[in-house]
C-alpha cells in the first residue's frame, strides 16, 4: 500500500489519499491523473490494468485501487 500512496501522491500531491473516498465520483481524479496512475501501476507492480478495470468504483479509493492491484497479483 506505502508503494501504491507514493505513485498517487506523486500524480495529485495535493488529495489526501488516505482519508480520501470518492475520488472519482466527486471528481477530485479526472481522466489524465487516471492515466497517469495506471501507467504507473503497471510499471510499479508488473501488473496490466486494462481498458476493462476502468471503472469509477476501481478508482474512488486508495483502497480500491489497492485492491484492483491485488486481484491483478494473483
Amino acid at each position: 500500500m506505502e508503494k501504491l500512496l507514493k505513485i498517487l501522491s506523486g500524480v495529485r500531491p495535493d488529495v489526501d489519499f488516505n482519508s480520501e473516498k470518492q475520488l472519482v465520483t466527486d471528481g477530485i481524479l479526472d481522466s489524465f491523473d487516471i492515466v497517469a496512475i495506471v501507467a504507473d501501476i503497471n510499471d510499479a507492480f508488473g501488473v496490466d490494468v486494462g481498458v476493462t478495470d476502468l471503472m469509477p468504483e476501481n478508482f474512488d479509493s486508495a483502497d480500491a485501487i489497492y485492491a484492483l492491484i491485488q486481484g491483478k497479483l494473483k
